[in-house]
């Protein structure tokens, strides 16, 4: 039997929300966005599909969260000092909530 409500939170802190995957990898490295989903099943446990991963790249970037720098033809990404930042707060938030369960 599923447990319908614990499935719909794990979907929605893995696939729903995978930008602080890709912060926390690209704090380590630089990570070029083709190996990220399998970088994520590895380290995770769940393999996002490669367009949701540009898509949140893009997002990241955008936001001033990662940057981007070109090596021959590929694109990495690696953290900012903002993507460090709301990592930290993100570190908190996940704290405080799991204290409180």
């Amino acid at each position: 039997m599923a447990d319908k409500p614990l499935d719909r939170f794990k979907h929605s802190i893995t696939y729903g929300n995978i930008w602080p995957y890709v912060l926390i990898l690209s704090s380590k490295n630089e990570v070029y966005a083709y190996t990220l989903p399998n970088k994520m099943k590895t380290r995770f446990g769940f393999k996002p599909n490669k367009i949701m991963v540009y898509v949140v790249l893009y997002k990241l970037e955008a936001g001033g969260y990662i940057r981007s720098e070109y090596k021959e033809r590929r694109k990495y990404y690696t953290i900012t000092k903002d993507g460090r930042r709301i990592l930290k707060s993100l570190k908190k938030v996940l704290s405080i909530l799991s204290n409180k369960i």
